[in-house]
């Protein structure tokens, strides 16, 4: 979906929403809508920002839809507990907004097939469960160009979560970005093996750091990685939200996700009765993926040259993932003017040719 058709669809929902409102306003109860989260709005990245989107949520529907969230959640049997618990206390839409809470959600829709379930970055579908995901790598490659130029080095840091495909993709665009502007750059990758845990996302910046390292990225939640890159005098970028506190450096620019339009889209959808299982993955153009302000600390033809990559992917004319590219085996890949697939880049479970290390098993 283009981001032309999602804006209308977003449109013709807030119209559908003002009809929906007045006979609502008859009803007994607002629609419940549950939210469960692998951290806490506090970590200033991915659970603020989903939080944020609820709170626009709310709004949007002023009292027609009230919503109730259970916080830091792990994943695996406790994500099973707590949206039963939400299923049970009555709400008719949950989302659940990290991958690791995928089988849960799977097995509780069995139990509740009157109950929508919306799961975050995940892939398995169900008559009552649809998907819905950003396209961070996008994201990744306008960030990945500023990386690469303005690194002195030529070390750029990547602090990594898990190795599912969505990371994996995250760092090979990052890298690819970087290495078209700056052949001579280097990336260096350190599994934090957790979403939200700011000490080992802390030690995982410091250890980059002391590889040299003078720009950062991460794909972890908490802003620790920011207060070390500070603490170091390097450049970095927000992950998830803006983090703003932290401009004008260290962080120079972020990966903002854009969650409210999509949760009002689909609440929508359960109220007027049209919603139906599906899975959607937008990115840059349809307003999904935001880039956040590039500072000054960015010079301006640095700036430009980003903000040209970020219109291109808008538009369609660059794909990120498009060839020559080799898998980091030296085999090929993708043959020039040849790009990756959805099908493909879902899947994705391998370094490109450049990269150094091993993805964990």
């Amino acid at each position: 979906m283009k981001r032309r058709t999602f804006l209308a669809n977003t449109a013709v929902a807030g119209a559908a929403m003002a009809s929906g409102l007045a006979s609502r306003a008859m009803a007994a109860d607002p629609l419940k809508v549950g939210f469960i989260y692998v951290g806490v709005p506090g970590d200033g990245g991915w659970t603020y920002q989903h939080d944020q989107a609820r709170q626009d949520l709310e709004k949007h529907f002023d009292g027609a839809v009230k919503t109730s969230v259970i916080e830091n959640v792990p994943e695996g049997a406790d994500a099973e507990r707590a949206l039963t618990q939400l299923a049970l206390a009555g709400n008719k839409l949950i989302y659940a907004t990290s991958f690791g809470f995928m089988d849960a959600v799977i097995s509780v829709a069995k139990k509740f097939p009157q109950v929508k379930f919306e799961h975050a970055t995940g892939y398995k579908l169900a008559p009552n469960v649809s998907t819905y995901s950003a396209r961070f790598y996008e994201g990744r490659t306008v960030i990945g160009t500023i990386a690469g130029r303005m690194t002195k080095s030529n070390k750029i840091g990547y602090i990594a979560s898990f190795p599912i495909p969505e990371v994996i993709r995250g760092i090979n665009a990052a890298y690819i970005a970087a290495k078209k502007v700056n052949p001579d750059v280097e990336i260096k990758v350190v599994w934090a093996y957790t979403w939200f845990d700011p000490a080992k996302e802390a030690d995982a910046a410091q250890a980059l750091i002391d590889e040299g390292v003078d720009v950062l990225l991460q794909h972890t939640d908490s802003t620790a990685p920011m207060a070390k890159a500070k603490d170091a005098g390097i450049i970095a970028f927000g992950q998830a939200s803006d983090m703003a506190q932290y401009k004008p450096t260290p962080r120079v620019s972020a990966i903002i996700d854009n969650w409210g339009p999509y949760y009002i889209e689909r609440t929508q959808a359960v109220i007027d009765g049209s919603w139906k299982s599906k899975n959607s993955w937008y990115g840059i153009d349809e307003g999904m993926v935001k880039i956040g302000e590039i500072t000054d600390a960015v010079p301006a033809e640095v700036k430009a040259e980003a903000l040209k990559v970020k219109d291109e992917i808008a538009s369609g004319a660059l794909k990120p993932f498009t060839g020559p590219l080799n898998k980091q085996d030296g085999s090929v890949w993708l043959k020039d003017g040849e790009s990756a697939d959805d099908g493909t880049l879902a899947g994705l479970n391998f370094y490109v040719e450049g990269i150094k290390g091993d993805i964990p098993k």
